[in-house]
């Protein structure tokens, strides 16, 4: 059996009442028809999971259509540079 999910079309990721962050997806089975449904996430797994998606992307470049925040900020520690220092 096999499984494929997708983000639905047309539905951005979206907070919800209870200050979750919700993520409308699309799980298919091959073969199946679609069902819609969606991941909910504390703030504080939505931040590890951020995590774990930067450390996964590290080192490979941002597509040019990539968000703001994965071609600004986005580091290799072989790449970064100190811009200053503070003495203590």
């Amino acid at each position: 059996m096999t499984w494929k999910v997708e983000r639905v079309p047309q539905r951005p990721l979206r907070r919800g009442d209870d200050d979750r962050l919700v993520l409308p997806l699309r799980p298919t089975r091959v073969g199946d028809q679609a069902a819609d449904t969606e991941l909910t996430l504390t703030p504080a797994e939505a931040e590890h999971l951020h995590a774990a998606l930067c450390r996964a992307l590290d080192g490979h470049p941002a597509p040019p259509s990539g968000p703001e925040c994965r071609q600004s900020i986005q580091t290799s520690s072989a790449t970064a540079r100190i811009v200053g220092r503070v003495d203590a």
